[in-house]
């Protein structure tokens, strides 16, 4: 195993920038990669580390500084990703004031692939009121959107090339969300590919690093637009029940699985699901299919490591950002007090680790397509799906009347 070590801020080490080709490394020319390093400049994106990995069929870009978050990606010619409004990303942290806009502060530097939520809140605002044991004080706390971890950079990354076929490629990245009182938690990931590949897989390890347990929860916010995005695209996935989140994603729950074409001015809609997993390993995949089936993304995962899942729909017009998002999680993305409140914070004990795995599949053949809806409807079959029209408890806060 060949490693090359970028940042290591225990040791002052930073690499500034950097190129490698297998053909540098006497690799055939049938496990032809390239990945690259560099610092971006100018903009909200100066001073964002960058790394790009070409993997002969797949490309995609990691971005250390938003919390090891994977940028955007190509897969033989075909966009992986979605344009968002953000259109000079990726954005520095410096850049995002997470408290403003009563704590919308996230979506100043949202437009990724993949960006991990967490881990003290990863869903809506909340205002928490402690006390004080010394004195009996009050403090009222924001916690803001989806968290802090996507905007904190990472303290350690490397590049690990396996000399042996296939040759998989992997960045390492490790990053800590702490802070005195409050939970101290490393996440330390691998994200993986082999040259020619269709398939990236996302390895996470969080380690409470306190001599107290640690609450924490983590959601994988996947995004996507054009190509596989489109006026009756699908969600292909075993569903075991679905409920809309609020009044607004009720109006389209006769059709929560299917999407409208661009539309200038959509609000959001958001709807909450129980899967389907294999009953010996909970492993389980959720698709999204372009209307004539020929190019899907599909995400596989564990939902014994993640037992909720999120469809994010937001197909607004092209400049306003038609995206949609397939959102793995520990939990719904409630305010925590409700997470809570129904089981779904993890809690770690003192020294503990959790390990999550996501896969991400680019397919682009109608066979590739159908055989992934043949593994779905094979998981369909043990039951379901229970489609509730209105927001239900516990899976959604219900308003008081």
């Amino acid at each position: 195993m060949a490693t090359i070590v970028l940042t290591d801020t225990s040791r002052d080490l930073w690499v500034d920038s950097l190129a490698v080709h297998s053909a540098d490394l006497g690799f055939p020319a049938s496990s032809e990669f390239s990945i690259t390093k560099r610092t971006l400049k100018g903009g909200r994106r100066d001073g964002v580390d960058f790394i790009q990995v070409e993997n002969g069929a797949l490309s995609f870009s990691i971005v250390p500084t938003r919390g090891m978050g994977i940028w955007k990606g190509r897969y033989h010619g075909d966009f992986v990703g979605w344009n968002s409004p953000v259109a000079d990303g990726p954005i520095h942290p410096a850049y995002v004031n997470l408290m403003s806009q009563g704590g919308l502060g996230w979506l100043d530097g949202f437009d990724e692939v993949l960006v991990r939520c967490g881990l003290e809140n990863n869903g809506a605002p909340f205002q928490e009121t402690a006390t004080n044991a010394a004195d009996g004080s009050k403090r009222d706390t924001l916690f803001g959107l989806h968290g802090k971890i996507a905007n904190l950079a990472a303290h350690y990354v490397a590049i690990h090339i396996d000399e042996k076929p296939p040759h998989e490629i992997t960045i390492e990245g490790h990053v800590i969300e702490s802070k005195l009182f409050h939970l101290q938690i490393r996440m330390v990931t691998k994200i993986s590919t082999v040259p020619g590949s269709n398939v990236l897989k996302v390895h996470d390890e969080f380690h409470n690093l306190r001599d107290s347990p640690s609450e924490f929860q983590v959601l994988y916010h996947w995004n996507f637009g054009p190509p596989h995005l489109d006026e009756g695209a699908r969600l292909v996935a075993p569903i075991q029940e679905v409920c809309p989140r609020d009044p607004r994603a009720q109006e389209g729950i006769g059709h929560y699985d299917v999407y409208k074409a661009p539309e200038a001015g959509y609000a959001e809609q958001v709807y909450f699901f129980k899967l389907h997993g294999d009953p010996a390993n909970g492993k389980t995949l959720a698709m999204l299919r372009n209307h004539k089936g020929d190019k899907a993304v599909a995400l596989r995962f564990s939902t014994k490591e993640m037992p909720c899942f999120t469809l994010w729909k937001n197909t607004g017009g092209l400049k306003e950002g038609y995206v949609t998002g397939l959102e793995p999680a520990t939990n719904y993305p409630n305010a925590r007090p409700f997470e809570k409140k129904n089981g779904r914070v993890v809690t770690l004990p003192p020294g503990g680790c959790q390990i999550i795995e996501n896969v991400l599949e680019v397919l682009n053949t109608s066979e590739a397509v159908a055989k992934a809806e043949a593994e779905v409807k094979a998981l369909q079959s043990r039951g379901g799906p229970t489609v509730h029209k209105a927001p239900v408890e516990p899976l959604a806060p219900v308003a008081k009347s």
